[in-house]
């Protein structure tokens, strides 16, 4: 009886492991999200300048 005891505790182990692991992943996953997202928030800020200051340089047709 013990042993069927003790391969049930480790199934549960087993089962806790995996599930720590998809907890890991999934911050890794939304830390990466969140960087992606704040790369694009600067560039698209930059990107803004760079035509403000582009269009301000063209002179207008006449």
């Amino acid at each position: 009886m013990h042993h069927v005891s003790k391969k049930i505790a480790d199934w549960f182990f087993i089962e806790s492991e995996r599930g720590v692991t998809a907890i890991e992943y999934g911050l890794i996953a939304s830390l990466v999200a969140l960087a992606i997202i704040v790369g694009i928030t600067a560039l698209g800020v930059n990107l803004n300048a760079l035509f403000s200051y582009i269009a301000g340089k063209v002179a207008p047709p006449s």
